[in-house]
């Protein structure tokens, strides 16, 4: 299951180091503010969809896509990430 977090994530640092033409994660890693905007409209797609009871797995999917892109497109590394939320741990 994690397996496919990684998996996005490798896509990720692919595209941005091999760029395909037309490829919507490449625009997503190079393009910040639409990145931004993305990662909005998608959290506030699975809020409205949980609220409603409907696509909540779909809109939650989205969600995670494009939070992986944005972070990495600003450099953050979920790695890094991680490590903040292990050493929260009690």
């Amino acid at each position: 299951m994690l397996s496919t977090l990684e998996n996005l994530i490798k896509l990720a640092r692919e595209r941005k180091s091999a760029p395909v033409e037309g490829s919507y994660t490449n625009k997503l890693l190079t393009d910040k503010a639409l990145s931004k905007a993305k990662v909005l409209e998608e959290v506030n797609e699975l809020i409205e969809a949980i609220e409603e009871d409907t696509n909540k797995i779909h809109e939650a999917a989205d969600v995670f896509y494009h939070l992986l892109m944005y972070l990495e497109a600003n450099d953050v590394k979920i790695e890094e990430v991680m490590q903040e939320l292990e050493n929260r741990k009690k």
